[in-house]
This record gives C-alpha cells, structure tokens and sequence, in this order.
C-alpha cells in the first residue's frame, strides 16, 4: 500500500489498468480534479459510494505561539471537509 498517493501514481495506474497512453491519461485525470474543485468551489459535493465534500467557513479566532506563548490572530479562512459514505466506511470496517 501507498503511504502517500500522488498525482502521478494515480495516472500510471490509470494508463496500466485501462491502456490509455500516458499523456491522455494525464489529461483524463487533470480534467476530473478540475471539475471535482469547480463543484466544491459552487457548494457540496458528493460524490456516490465515496463520501461528501464540504465547505466550511471558519471564523478569526485568538491563537497562540506554542514555544513563546505569543498570543496572535488567526485569520477568517474556508476549508473543505470531507465525510466519507457509509458504503466507504463499511469496506474498511470503520462502522
């Protein structure tokens, strides 16, 4: 098993398990995270069988330097959160 999953890992398993060259493969898998990041952008997203994406809007807050106890603000940002599907959980026995 893969400790990290990248990109390029995911386009040479696309080109050995369909037999698609390695260039369209790229564009293949270039142009679906294109399209999943436009649908989250616009709201949720979720995607059958995998789970939800979710954005969410975190507020300023008041944090702090752990080694010199500095107090500082961290800033108002979004995030995305993903939730996986309950067929998901299942798969992986974390039910």
């Amino acid at each position: 098993m893969v400790k990290n999953f990248k990109k390029a890992d995911l386009i040479k398993n696309l080109n050995k398990t369909s037999g698609f060259s390695k260039n369209f493969s790229k564009k293949l898998i270039n142009d679906l995270i294109k399209i999943l990041l436009q649908n989250i952008k616009s709201g949720n997203l979720t995607v059958k069988n995998l789970g939800t994406f979710k954005i969410l809007e975190k507020k300023e807050r008041l944090g702090r330097n752990p080694k010199t106890k500095d107090p500082y603000i961290i800033s108002a940002r979004k995030t995305v959160r993903f939730t996986p599907s309950q067929k998901l959980l299942k798969i992986y026995n974390y039910e």
